[in-house]
């Protein structure tokens, strides 16, 4: 056996070892024992409210709080796009499993988004930088609530960038990427569109990711590319290119997870072992069998794109323990300090 096939297994088996760990965290629910609750939870902003949802555990009254960031695009806090048919709600299954285990959580839709939409007049007004700043003050509302004992982030596709540098900038006390990439943005842009364009297309293209990544604009955009590069969402590109996953989680100075599905077809778990690399001193969860929405689906194409649109389908089983048995083990059984 290999030293990288051993280590996969191990990173497998890892997760199992966690849902048996926390078995009596996750125990079935019975009809006279109350389950989670949840309610609305709004931050003001000198630029306008984002809308969230705060999940209590039953039966507590002070526990450790996770932040839920969600991915790229018009996602919105249950991890749904509005440009899909249907609902996955990754985020929302995973709040209530965390609940289970004892965790509070709050997500919230990303300005410019769902219930956050007014907070965002204009399209050409976002920038990654305030998606940053944003999340950052999320985990300074939770830090100064005295229900919890503890801040963490966990930050899903494009937000674990997010999620990493709002807690280094506002005091979280760990971090867990999801389907977090390692290259930049553009990067991961190039990897998905290759050979999926006309010789042409694929010239322009990278004539206007080249641009955008050097700070400039890119006029002409064709009409087949404008969903991705329309004039009103490249400041916000340029804002995003800028920045390089690994780079910045060489910096994050906290207890951190990384988690990657294998059946991923958006993130390969190439970008989680890039990371790990990265943050030597990070742990890496391998999940067997889970794809981008976190649901266990083959790399069949049609199950995956099903997946995206099914809520009735459940989280990977190994995911949510996993996670929170890394939470339970790195969080300070102190509580916040400085509050």
């Amino acid at each position: 056996m290999s030293m990288k096939t051993g280590r996969r297994r191990w990173l497998a088996r890892a997760g199992v070892l966690a849902l048996a760990g926390l078995a009596s965290g996750f125990a079935a629910v019975r009809a006279d024992v109350p389950g989670p609750t949840e309610q609305p939870l709004a931050l003001t902003t000198a630029t306008g409210t984002l809308q969230g949802s705060l999940v209590l555990p039953a039966g507590r009254t002070r526990m450790p709080v996770v932040l839920l960031i969600a991915g790229s695009g018009p996602t919105d806090r249950n991890g749904n796009s509005s440009i899909l048919p249907g609902a996955n709600n990754s985020l929302k299954l995973l709040s209530t499993a965390l609940a289970q285990a004892g965790f509070a959580s709050v997500r919230y839709d990303k300005r410019g988004i769902a219930a956050s939409a007014p907070a965002a007049a204009r399209e050409a007004d976002l920038r990654f930088d305030l998606y940053v700043q944003d999340a950052a003050d999320w985990v300074r509302l939770l830090r100064a609530d005295g229900r919890f004992s503890a801040v963490a982030v966990v930050g899903h596709s494009e937000g674990s960038l997010i999620g990493m540098l709002a807690a280094r900038q506002a005091g979280a006390q760990a971090f867990v990427s999801l389907a977090g990439p390692a290259q930049g943005a553009a990067s991961i842009l190039r990897l998905q569109l290759a050979g999926k364009l006309g010789p042409e297309l694929a010239a322009r293209n990278e004539a206007i990711l080249s641009a955008l990544e050097q700070g400039r604009p890119a006029p002409d955009v064709p009409p087949a590319l404008a969903p991705l590069y329309r004039p009103g969402v490249q400041p916000y590109l340029i804002s995003w290119f800028s920045r390089v996953p690994a780079t910045e989680f060489a910096r994050l100075g906290l207890p951190a997870l990384v988690v990657q599905g294998d059946t991923d077809t958006q993130v390969r778990t190439g970008e989680a072992e890039a990371l790990q690399r990265a943050k030597p001193d990070a742990e890496l969860l391998i999940v067997q069998g889970m794809n981008h929405v976190l649901k266990s689906v083959p790399a069949d194409p049609a199950l995956q794109r099903a997946s995206y649109s099914d809520p009735s389908q459940p989280l990977a089983p190994e995911l949510a323990p996993a996670i929170a048995s890394f939470l339970w083990r790195v969080l300070p059984a102190e509580g916040l300090s400085g509050k």
